[in-house]
Formats: C-alpha cells, structure tokens, sequence
C-alpha cells in the first residue's frame, strides 16, 4: 500500500546483514564465465521405464562452464503422467542439495494409480545426447511441439542483444543450463502465438503479452515480489510462472490451448522473444536457484487449461456470499465516529454497502493487532462491527518492543516461541515498516501458526471482531534495506507519521489549476474535461544447497545472474536474501512465497477462531496456490483513466493463477480522483468479482456518495451486481470445485475467431454476460466487438433487445454518463434476485426470477448451485438445471438444501408470439408478451426450486 513512501524516508541505522558485495567468484578466485556459449549440456542414461513415466539420469556432457555459478555433474530427471490432460517434468539435483518447494507448503498431486502413459493427451519425447526434449499432443504428432528445448528448433546463436544498453538481454545459446546459482532452459514457440500469464505483471500490451512480432520489443518478467505503486511492465507484487497459448491454425481457422507451469520459488527472468529473421519465437527461463519443476496441461480449451492447472496447486477457497457485497475503505478516518458516519452517509443516499474496512489508522502506534483506545475504543468499535461486516489490515512486520517498559504481546510471545525470521548468526532480523523497527514471522516454524492464531484471536476480544482479514505489505515489504535495525537504538526511531501530507494529480483530462480541487464534471454549467472527446490513453562463493544462509563464504545477497529486479538490488525495500528461515531455509530461495504462506497461515487461523464459516481473505502478494487461502486486490493504482483499463488485464489474469476473488481499488487509489472518473470506475467494477472502494490518505474523498452522477450510477451497478448474485455464486462454486475461470477473455468462449485474442477492454462474466465499459474521458458511446460473428444473438441487458451487431468487428453503443453496457448472450439461462436488497442477507432473502434467452434454434441452458452461503466446510447444496426447447422449459432441482424462496418471475426472450403458456401442464394465467423484445413473461409463478417444473408456450 504505501510504496510511494519508500523514497522520501530517512536514513536509518547502518546495515550488518545483507550488505551487497563484489560481483561472485568462483572457489578458486576465477571470476565466472558470465556466459552460456560454452555450456556443455548433458547426456541422459540409466533410463527407467513405468506404468507411470519414466526416469532417468542426467550427466554433464563436457567440461563444465560454470557461467553464473558452478555446474552440478549429476541430474535426475522424472517424467509422470499425472493425468489424462497433465505431464509431470521434473529436473533436479541427485544429491538433493537445491531448494526445491516442500510438499508440506504446496501439497501435489498424489501419485497416478492409473497409467496414462500409453493414453495421455501429451507425449514427452526426448533426445539423450545431448540431452533435450519436447512434448507434443497424441493427436497431433506431426504438428509443431507445445515446448520444444531442442537447439536445432532454435533460433542459431549468438544472437545480439535486443536491447541494446543490456547485454543481458543476448542468447549466447541455448543449452540446458544446471547450475547452483542459475538454471537455464528455452523453447521455441510458433512465430508470433498468443501467451497469456506469467505475472503479476501490468503490461503495457495488454492482457496478451509482447512476443517480439507485430511492432513489439518482447518481454523480461521478472519474477521477485515487491512492494510498488502499481508499475507498468516491471516485477510488482506477486509470482505466477504460468502462462497459458492459444495457438490458433490459419489454414484450419481452428485454436487450441495448452498451458505450462514451472513451479519454482526462485527469483527469475522470462524471457519472450523472436529474433530478427527467425521463423519462430521462443520462451528462456532464466533463475537463480532452486529446480526445474514442471506441469503441462493439455487444454485443449483455454478455461480447461486453467482448470488443469488448479488441479495441480488447489482450486480457489469457498467465498462466502457476503464477500460479492460491495466494500468500502478509506485511509484516514482517524475514529469510530468518521466510519459510522460514512455508512450513515451511504444508507441515506441508497447506495448499497456490505463491508467497511479498516486501514492502519485502526492501530495504535501502527502496531498489529492493537486499536487506538481514544479514536477505537473496544466497545464502540465492537458495537459498530456487529451492525456491519468489518475486514481490519495486518501488516507483515511486528514492531519489536523499545525498552523494558514497552510492552507489546505479539513480538514478547513470538520471541517466546521463537518464531521470527533470523540473521545468519541467529539474531533478530530487524527490518523497519510503519511502527518503527519490525521482525517478520517465519513461516516455516513450526510455532508460527499457534502464535499468529492467538495474535488475531486476542484481537478479537478487544473488539474488533473481524468477518475477514486484509493482508498487506507481505512482498515482505521494508522501508529499509537488510536488517537494519541491528544494533540499532530502538526508541530512537517513532513511528512513521502521514500528517500533513498533501496529494496532487488528478485524473487525465481534470486541470485542478482551472477548476479547483472539487473534480466535478461540471462546474456552473461548464464542462470540466479539458480534453478533445477523442481523448485516449493508453565475490568468493562455494556450492551452495539449502541452508547456506549461514554457511562461510557464500554470498546469497548478489548472485552472479542479475535479475532484472527493476528496483535494483535484490535486497532492496525487502528482506536481504541472507535472512535464515526455520529449517536452515534462506530468504534468496523463499522469499516469492512468503505472501502466500501469510495467507495460509492467516486462513487456518481464522478457520479456527471463527468455526464454521468461510474465511474470507484479500492480500497483494500471492503465489501459486495462493487462492487456496485468499483473494487479491490489485495493489496500490492511480486514480487514472489509463488504470481504469489497466485493471482488466489484472481481473483476467488472476483467473489464470486460480485467485478469481479479484478486483482493483476503485476510483483509484493514489493521487485524487474526479466524479466522471469515479462514475465509471464504480460501474466497472460492478462486474469484476471483488468490488471495494479505497483510497490514499489526504486525497479528495471518494465515497460513492460525494457526487450525485456517481451515486445514482452505484445504485443501477449495484442493482445489477445484487440481481446476478446467484449467477456469480454459481460460478465461483465451480471455481472452488473444478478450477473453471468465473471471469473470461471473449476469445475463450469463441477460441477462433482471431479478432478477439487481444481484446481486454470487454470480458466475460461466466460464458453468458459480456460488459463493454466507457474507458475514456468525455465519451457518451463506446466501441465493443459481439463475438460470434453473427451466430449468437446478444440481447440488453437492460431493456432485452436484440443488438444489431457488426459481424468480426467493433459496434458503436450508447454510453451515456451512469450507463454501462452489459449483454445477454444467447442459449443461456440465468437464475437472478428478483429484488437486490440493502445487504446481501437482505437480497438473499427475496424472491428468484429466471431470464432465459434464446438461441435461433429455440435453445436455452444454464444452471445454479445454491447452498447457505457461510458453511465451512460447505454443507448441504442444490443445484438447478434449466433447459429449454422446442417451447418448453424445465427445471431439474437435485440436492438436499431447501431453498425457501419462490421463483416468482420467468422471462424468456426470443419466443414468437404464443397462443398459450401451459404451467405444469395446466393453462397460465398472468403471462405477459412484449413483441419488441420476443420476450415472454410469466408473472407470480411461485415456483418451489426444491422440486421439478415444465413451462410450456405453443
């Protein structure tokens, strides 16, 4: 949250640990190669075959070339075919020195009880001199490989750097690389194919990424987590090594998908390219440590490959229905009164409000797991939360006591229980965050879990009685660099203070030095928007293995492969890659994980401090197998038009890496934002799956109440966020239950049709509801493609007419101010709340109404799932099967939840005008029919969703 901070800090105490040295050595005092040319490779022998796969050993093939570290001699590779749809590729050291991620953290597959080696969709070919290998599918073996680490399918090298100020960025070669330090391996890819993943990123092309073709320069993504404000192509919080290609044939006109995983902890570069004149592109994985861990799935559809990839890391928590409720946070109310008053604000102007967050101005000193006694006191804030759904932040570090008579039970307790991160020679690690000098929880001690348990369940009893938690600052982040509060005079560093801070900027198009600081569209009559309407924007070190935080002579903290971590040193604004873990582990190999083992441990938790109920969790640094645990936030933006369409790709991608609990702070967060800004924001983020409003301390409030526009646009998006609650329950139900994405790109849906493979400024929620929102200043219409060419009927979602649509292109529509366009898709049947409520209890509690719209042939289908909403685990479901044809509908209902509401409306569009509607086989009365919109409506049904039901019309 508070990265634009970092830079105006003081100087703290001088560093002790993981200070940066020399450029590395090897043991002999000759430097490394610093280059791959004369990498040998290796050579593959006692191989041995399964029912399962195969293994075998790799050997180095010549003289070792030790180019950023020293190459180990002896590999094992294992090869599994873990399912129908998935391979298993597994390359590691056979003394079993390097980091490799515990099962204990991210539990795997069990080992396959069936053999698909003669039957799985994927096949692992292979070379054994020198060794390479690629993988092809069973149905296609003639056709270009999914991966392909063969040097002859390469570009030749050495190809020059394609940034010339980096020699970093040259292929030297393309061997396989196995080092202690740096671990290489590449593979060619079809010239120009669409790769999707590989983030956290915000990528300035957008949700597909740059591959070097089409004008475009390729891509370095640089995995190592930091704390920033929202950057634009560089490393930011979280590590996800997936990506997902969509390969598309044009002389077929036909796409496939497949996806791949390297599941690996280490700090990394990815490299995306195509070289001058080459014929094909290709992906180098370039890291600093650890294995080669990896996973291919076998699609052949883009939301399958995503499902196949939950199926390997876990698939997403249950959400409880409250959490799809609409959030709202604001750093700088500095007491209880300023929150009750705001959602005073909010209930008189009707804007729908679920949750109330609380920033650190909750704490007292900035300390976790304290509240201000004079601006929270314990019962007013107890009092307030049980009106209302309260989430309060953690911060990652733990302020450490500053003399003998401060008195702080978190850090005394931690010490206790010995829990906290260490220097190498077994002291403190002492970084500094908000309330001074801080110690960070280890994650690998086994006490931890005890520890931060009574941490938040004392919390609890003080009175902030929590329904989720918000964890922020979990890069780990650090104003400082190394431990700097070694040997440090504790009471002499006060906590940080924000008082007096003034912030500047408002969005593009708002000139605050005209207008003044209100950011109204129109102020006495006159427009605000200062743009034309077309305005867009757009050493000496020895091998090292797992524990060498301690070991003499190795320098974990400047590794002899830089990164391009885009801050610089790896150890800036973070832990120093020295700092020793439980279990000998080193921060250098851990430290990508360390959000998402918070989030593990912060979920089991309050699973036991709140029994029963889903835990509910938003962080910002996640890794995969994250959304087992939380959802996330898409980390500190700027109240931009640009972040506006920014945080599309976002939503997008976190449904590749199974966090679909997702969205971004609405309006934005740094800087100020403007009413037409924030109008739009808010009509956005209706439609993406996590909706809060936040922003930065001292800038222009930006409750949704302020302006009238943006209030009268919160109710309508609201209304229809409530109205679709079932819908998006039901998707995330099967998120939680077969890792299938709630939220998808167009071309998913409609994988050929070529057009739609760079669209991220429309989306998909589910398969049925496309948004199309108004992204630019100024603008009353908006350009958005209909996929289907044609073939699918998209209806309003507002008023349920038929959109005349351009076949393969974009459509002009309407967009007046407080209006977002949504559309039905065809053959879809959508189980809604007929009266969306205050709060999401209330909505729940209504009636059902039923849209269903049909295709040209008369066909509909869709389906529900339906259960209490909080159990943990879920307990009793229903699911509901609606299918229509040929004039009839039926409802299928199976389960053993009883639904207590009534389905009181059905409305079918695309029904010629009927003679009679039939309701159980008996004449209806109460039918309406509107000829405009071929749209049928069935009035007061009260139909008892816990038993089967037939609707007819002739």
């Amino acid at each position: 949250m508070f990265s634009l901070l970092l830079g105006v800090l003081y100087t703290l105490a001088p560093t002790v640990w993981g200070e940066v040295s020399q450029r590395a050595t090897n043991g002999t005092g000759t430097p490394y190669s610093m280059n791959v040319t004369d990498c040998p490779g290796y050579t593959l022998g006692s191989l041995q075959e399964s029912d399962v796969g195969l293994t075998a050993q790799l050997t180095l093939a010549g003289i070792a070339c030790n180019a950023f570290g020293l190459d180990i001699s002896d590999l094992t590779i294992e090869v599994t075919y873990q399912s129908q749809s998935t391979l298993h590729v597994k390359i590691y050291d056979t003394a079993n020195q390097q980091f490799t991620i515990p099962e204990s953290v991210i539990e795997r597959p069990a080992a396959p009880t069936t053999s698909y080696t003669s039957s799985s969709d994927l096949i692992f070919n292979y070379d054994t001199t020198p060794f390479a290998f690629w993988i092809t599918r069973r149905s296609e073996p003639d056709a270009m490989p999914l991966f392909d680490t063969r040097t002859s399918s390469l570009p030749p090298t050495p190809i020059p750097p394609f940034n010339a100020s980096d020699t970093s960025t040259a292929f030297d070669g393309f061997p396989l690389v196995f080092e202690d330090q740096y671990l290489q391996v590449a593979s060619a890819l079809p010239y120009g194919t669409n790769i999707y993943g590989l983030g956290e990123v915000i990528a300035s092309s957008g949700f597909r990424r740059d591959i070097g073709t089409d004008g475009g320069v390729g891509t370095i993504q640089t995995h190592w987590a930091r704390d920033v404000a929202d950057p634009i192509d560089q490393n930011m919080y979280g590590s996800h090594p997936i990506y997902v290609e969509h390969r598309y044939n044009a002389t077929t006109g036909k796409a496939s998908a497949s996806g791949v995983l390297l599941l690996s902890s280490a700090g990394s570069d990815i490299f995306l390219q195509t070289p001058p004149n080459s014929k094909v592109s290709l992906i180098e994985y370039r890291l600093i440590g650890g294995i080669m861990d990896f996973y291919f799935f076998s699609g052949p559809s883009d939301a399958e490959v995503i499902a196949q990839y939950g199926s390997v890391i876990g698939y997403p928590m249950w959400q409880p229905a409250w959490g799809f409720g609409f959030h709202l946070c604001r750093w700088g109310y500095h007491n209880i009164s300023d929150d009750i008053e705001n959602v005073a604000q909010m209930r008189a102007a009707g804007i729908p409000l679920e949750v109330q967050w609380n920033d650190i101005d909750l704490y007292h000193a900035y300390r976790d797991f304290t509240t201000d006694p004079v601006s929270f006191p314990g019962n007013e804030l107890r009092a307030f939360i049980r009106e209302l759904v309260n989430i309060p932040i953690v911060d990652v570090g733990i302020a450490v006591t500053v003399n003998s008579t401060d008195i702080y039970d978190p850090f005394t307790r931690g010490v206790e229980e010995d829990v906290w991160i260490k220097n190498p020679d077994g002291s403190l690690y002492l970084g500094q965050v908000w309330p001074g000098y801080t110690v960070y929880p280890d994650w690998f001690s086994e006490n931890m879990l005890s520890v931060w348990t009574e941490g938040l369940r004392n919390w609890t009893e003080m009175g902030v009685e929590f329904s989720g938690i918000w964890l922020d600052m979990n890069e780990p982040s650090s104003f400082c660099s190394n431990s700097c509060g070694t040997g440090a005079n504790y009471s002499a560093l006060a906590p940080l203070s924000v008082a007096g801070t003034v912030v500047t900027g408002y969005p593009e198009c708002y000139n605050e030095t005209i207008w003044g600081p209100s950011g109204n569209m129109t102020i006495n009559g006159t427009s605000t928007n200062s743009c034309a309407a077309s305005s867009t924007t757009t050493t000496v070190v020895e091998r090292r293995g797992v524990g060498a935080g301690g070991e003499q002579g190795v320098n974990l903290n400047s590794p002899p492969y830089a990164i391009h971590n885009a801050i610089g040193s790896l150890n800036r604004n973070t832990l120093a890659t020295n700092a020793t873990h439980f279990g000998g582990y080193a921060e250098l190999d851990v430290h990508n994980m360390f959000g998402f083992m918070e989030e593990k441990t912060t979920h089991l938790a309050i699973q036991s401090i709140i029994p029963g109920k889903r835990p509910f969790l938003i962080s910002r640094s996640t890794f995969p197998s994250a959304g087992k645990w939380t959802g996330h936030w898409l980390g500190d933006n700027f109240s931009k038009w640009q972040y506006l369409y920014l945080n599309i790709q976002g939503v997008l991608q976190f449904q590749i890496y199974q966090i679909p609990m997702v969205g971004a702070d609405t309006c934005g967060f740094n800087g100020n934002t403007d009413e037409e800004l924030c109008n739009r924001w808010m009509q956005l983020s209706a439609f993406v799956p996590f909706y809060r409003n936040h922003n930065t301390y001292a800038a222009l409030p930006q409750e949704p109440y302020r302006w009238a526009s943006v209030a009268n646009a919160s109710r309508i998006a609201i209304a229809a966020r409530y109205t679709l609650l079932p819908y998006w329950y039901t998707l995330f139900a099967n998120s939680s239950i077969a890792g299938l994405p709630p939220v998808r790109a167009l071309f998913y849906e409609f994988p050929d049709e070529p057009e739609l493979f760079t669209v991220d400024r429309q989306w998909l929620v589910g398969s049925d509801i496309l948004v199309t929102p108004v992204l630019t200043p100024g603008a009353t219409t908006v350009d958005g493609i209909f996929p289907g060419r044609g073939s699918v009927i998209w209806r309003d979602w507002y008023t349920h007419a038929a959109v005349n649509a351009t076949s393969g292109g974009n459509t002009t529509l309407d967009a007046p101010i407080s209006h977002i366009n949504v559309h039905i898709r065809d053959n879809s049947a959508l189980l809604l709340h007929q009266e969306p409520g205050y709060t999401i209890y209330e909505t729940r509690e209504g009636p059902y109404s039923l849209l269903v719209s049909l295709n040209a042939a008369g066909t509909a289908f869709g389906t529900a799932y339906v259960d209490d909403g909080i159990s943990f685990p879920p307990g009793p479901s229903r699911s509901l099967t609606f299918q229509a044809a040929e004039g009839t509908l039926k409802i299928v209902s199976k389960g053993e939840y009883a639904i207590l509401q009534k389905l009181e409306t059905i409305t079918v569009l695309g029904v010629q005008m009927p003679s009679q509607v039939s309701f159980q086989g008996s004449l209806a009365d109460g039918w309406t029919y509107k000829e405009a919109t071929e749209e049928l409506v069935v009035s007061n049904a009260s139909v008892d969703l816990n038993g089967q039901f037939t609707l007819a019309w002739k």
